[in-house]
């Protein structure tokens, strides 16, 4: 009888798509940089407004008054939002189906929270557009993970 070689046998173990690693690296570094600058502007709330009234006064900018109207709740709240989805993105990365659903609950409040704290009457379209696009993007590779 002849021995089994391991060619013969189906592979079980699945490779992660480029397309997925692409996407997780782009949700780490986006996120991440919003983390950081959530969390920098939650700690050093003062200085921020500080910064950014005299930036509006030196460059006459309208619409900087809804910026100064948000209160530091509003950046540790993104902080843990922008948390949950790098933590989804983590799960995708190694091919776990419920990062999908993680990044995307985490995604839908991160579209939602301006408009709660900032009394927005409508998301901004940017954000919707980019989230919507890597939703979409992201779900197109659930059939590779388990």
């Amino acid at each position: 009888m002849e021995e089994p070689t391991p060619s013969q046998f189906p592979e079980t173990q699945s490779t992660r798509p480029t397309m997925l690693t692409v996407l997780c690296i782009l949700t780490f570094i986006g996120s991440g940089m919003q983390l950081f600058s959530s969390l920098i502007i939650a700690g050093f709330y003062d200085m921020f407004v500080q910064v950014i009234q005299d930036f509006a006064v030196k460059f006459k900018l309208a619409g900087m008054d809804q910026l100064l109207a948000v209160k530091p709740l509003f950046f540790v709240v993104s902080v843990f939002l922008y948390a949950g989805s790098i933590g989804g993105a983590i799960l995708m990365m190694r091919m776990k189906k419920a990062g999908f659903h993680v990044y995307t609950i985490f995604q839908i409040l991160l579209i939602i929270s301006p408009m709660y704290f900032m009394h927005q009457s409508a998301p901004g379209t940017f954000d919707v557009l980019l989230s919507g696009l890597f939703v979409f993007l992201y779900s197109m590779n659930l059939k590779f993970m388990s």
